[in-house]
């Protein structure tokens, strides 16, 4: 239940569903993204063992704040940790919770909650190298590093269909707070900067955790990247193109099973990144003036590969015959043969007009 909350008349129906993990009592803390209705939420949980029948010894709240945009909510996670503390060790005092709203509010945007007066809501900007999100985890290691490091040679998979903007959902048991950055990152993936591109296709939408009761609200999404701790969604195949199980990613779509296998070009992509991340680790360890912080070059690398692949597509559409070759296929960073039907797939998902002729080998 919700027990206390500012401002009182706003819509707030299922947000303890959100802002407290299904399988949170397994587990002493952690904290969630989320999404409620044009909103980003970010939640702290906490649960302290009690000596109270009534409370069948256990005490669980999360303490959370809503805001329009997601990319500056981490700024917060230290007030809500010690908020959720405050709030299990003495219940019902709430006047650092109403001072912290009252400070906030002017760069919380809470709005009335009704109608047409909520400000609008900006997805992953993908017009500037600085202005992608800025989220840290909360130890010097970035969200980035971490993502590489648990998926490995997967997170080329993964790029695939994000760029393709398939749904995508990401199950893991709780704690969900690392796993929402799971979900950050891979919507990373798919940034691309060339004006005109993805005008056609659906925006690539974080939903962060969702569970059981955003069934409905997912039916109708047509793209999103989102994680949960419920099982139950695996059996639900209407609600995704690809599940990610662990470092285990899958697709029920026959189309897309090409894609989950990794290729030449994948591993040299791998390769080069992880070239590029050792380069950064070593200048940052002999002090070479400025240099960019790991979250940057992830988000460049990717920037980068799409730009060419795209660059490359729209020259070939301008040009008079429209044939794209396997050498084109190559100079985009590409398998021509094992990312065949990504190609194609990507044409018919951006609408780029262009031939493809590289020949598919009979198997023997």
């Amino acid at each position: 239940m919700v027990e206390w909350c500012l401002p009182q008349d706003i819509d707030l129906e299922g947000i303890e569903f959100k802002s407290m993990a299904s399988g949170s009592h397994k587990i002493q803390s952690d904290f969630i993204y989320f999404r409620k209705g044009p909103f980003f939420g970010l939640a702290c949980f906490a649960n302290m063992p009690v000596e109270s029948e009534l409370e069948r010894g256990a005490r669980m709240k999360s303490v959370g704040v809503l805001s329009p945009s997601y990319t500056l909510l981490y700024r917060y996670m230290h007030f809500l940790e010690n908020q959720v503390r405050h709030q299990l060790e003495t219940p019902g005092h709430y006047s650092h919770l109403a001072a912290f709203y009252e400070d906030k509010k002017g760069v919380l945007h809470a709005g009335s909650g009704r109608g047409g007066s909520l400000p609008p809501v900006y997805w992953l900007p993908s017009i500037h190298r600085y202005m992608y999100p800025e989220m840290k985890i909360t130890h010097p290691a970035g969200c980035m590093s971490q993502f590489i490091k648990f998926f490995g040679e997967q997170i080329l998979v993964l790029w695939k269909f994000a760029l393709l903007r398939k749904r995508i959902l990401i199950f893991s048991p709780p704690p969900v707070g690392v796993v929402c950055y799971r979900v950050y990152c891979c919507c990373c993936l798919a940034n691309v900067s060339l004006p005109g591109i993805g005008s056609t296709v659906p925006e690539s939408k974080p939903f962060f955790y969702v569970n059981v009761a955003d069934i409905e609200s997912l039916e109708v999404e047509v793209s999103y990247v989102a994680c949960t701790t419920e099982k139950i969604f695996e059996e639900k195949r209407e609600l995704y193109d690809v599940y990610v199980d662990n470092q285990n990613v899958k697709t029920h779509h026959g189309h897309l099973q090409p894609l989950l296998k990794i290729n030449g070009a994948d591993r040299e992509k791998y390769r080069r990144l992880n070239e590029q991340r050792q380069m950064l680790l070593y200048s940052q360890e002999v002090g070479d003036g400025y240099t960019p912080c790991e979250e940057d070059l992830f988000v460049l690398f990717f920037l980068e590969e799409n730009n060419r692949i795209f660059q490359t597509l729209l020259e070939v559409s301008a040009s008079q015959d429209k044939t794209l070759t396997a050498e084109h296929a190559r100079g985009m960073g590409l398998d021509p043969q094992g990312d065949r039907s990504f190609l194609m797939d990507l044409l018919e998902a951006y609408g780029i007009d262009v031939m493809l002729v590289i020949d598919n080998p009979c198997c023997p």
